[in-house]
């Protein structure tokens, strides 16, 4: 019991010395990058920025984690959830290391879907 204490610690200092996690903000390395943010009329606001390597003009595929139905179980290969492509955005204006604006190209992407590189 106390060994794997000990082990659960070590892992959490060592994530928390991670440089990078630091250098861009553990809320946006860990928890936010890749989330649509912002989903209103004309205002689509993605947590992919300069760090992350965006640049305008980019196409974004855009999914959304949805749940199998019945329930979860810890056991076997199958996650309780899968992810279904709902549409594209297109980079037009980045604000910063973290954030971007896009143009929604395809689909109705909402908030909290996640954003990943088009793969030509």
């Amino acid at each position: 019991m106390i060994r794997k204490s000990i082990m659960i610690a070590a892992a959490g200092i060592s994530m928390f010395a991670a440089a990078p996690a630091f250098a861009q903000g553990i809320g946006h390395s860990f928890f936010m990058r890749g989330s649509i943010v912002e989903a209103s009329a004309g205002n689509t606001v993605v947590c992919i920025g300069k760090a992350d390597g965006a640049e305008v003009g980019q196409t974004l595929d855009v999914y959304r984690n949805v749940r199998h139905p019945g329930p979860v179980s810890s056991k076997g290969n199958v996650a309780p959830f899968h992810r279904k492509r709902v549409g594209q955005v297109t980079i037009d204006h980045i604000y910063d290391d973290h954030f971007a604006h896009v143009t929604i190209a395809e689909g109705k992407p909402a908030k909290n879907d996640i954003v990943e590189l088009r793969k030509d």
